[in-house]
Formats: C-alpha cells, structure tokens, sequence
C-alpha cells in the first residue's frame, strides 16, 4: 500500500498531471478517500513556493540559452499573457480568479500555471499560496467526485 501512496504523492507533483491525476490513480488503486486527498494535496503544493520564488528567475536566465530557450520563452510568454489576461478579466479580485483558474481541473490550470501567473504579477506570497491551496482542494473535490462516478459506473457496467 506505501508503494500506491507514494505513486499518488509523485504523480500530483508533476506538472500538468498534479492532483488532477493523482486522485483517480488513488481511487483505481482503491486507497482509503481521506488520506489519498491530503496526500495528494500535499504532493501538489510542494512545488509551490519553488515554482513562485525560483521558476520565473530560471525561465529568465535560460531564455537566451541555445537548447533551452526556445520553450523556456515559450513559458515566459505564456506566463506573461495568462497572467495579463487574469488581471484584465479579475481587476481587484484577482486572487479569486488565482483560486478558479485553479480550482477547476482542465489542461494547463493547476497549480504549478496559477503559481507562475501569481510570480509573472508580482502577487502577494501569502494570499497567492492561499489562492491555490484552495484551487488544489476544490479541484481535488471535483476530480474525486468525478472519478468515483466513473469507477462506480465502470464497475456497474463490468458486474
């Protein structure tokens, strides 16, 4: 059973992946609900503090470098344009909008993009980790929730 904890806590801290992954790996696994959620929370807000302070530096030092630099500006530019369009569409709200763009679990907005948008503004630490602590759980919510009706109708259909 460690072997299945550890794959969840892994696999919700790759990017793209996240909890979004994790947590039906978690529920295939059939691991016990609670403990599955908190670790794959735990999982995907560890990058978190990494991808805020240091990401944006990396990206920037690595822009002109000749193997790297292609998707690493690829990144800024992405970075830039998202998190110029969430301040557009959020104005005074915008860690709001942080923990929507977040929380609801499609492609490309967990919480690795909303931590390099928050860093690309320049948002407060505190109310930016908030943001996405509360984005990763209400994606977490929804992505269990979904994930156990679809295992539950596969298993209907299968018995």
């Amino acid at each position: 059973m460690l072997k299945k904890y550890i794959i969840i806590f892994l696999t919700s801290m790759v990017p793209l992946l996240e909890l979004r992954g994790a947590i039906p790996f978690s529920v295939g696994f059939g691991l016990p609900s609670i403990p599955s959620f908190i670790i794959c929370v735990i999982g995907n807000m560890l990058p978190v503090p990494v991808i805020f302070w240091f990401a944006r530096r990396v990206l920037e030092w690595g822009k002109d470098k000749k193997a790297i630099g292609g998707f690493f500006t690829w990144c800024l530019e992405k970075g830039d344009k998202g998190g110029k369009k969430l301040t557009e569409k959020a104005g005074r709200g915008v860690y709001v909008a942080l923990f929507l763009f977040v929380g609801i679990p499609l492609p490309g907005t967990g919480a690795w993009t909303g931590t390099l948008a928050a860093s690309f503004l320049d948002l407060e630490w505190k109310k930016s980790v908030v943001a996405v602590m509360a984005g990763v759980v209400l994606a977490g919510l929804i992505m269990y929730l979904v994930s156990i009706g679809a295992f539950g109708a596969v298993s209907a259909i299968i018995n």
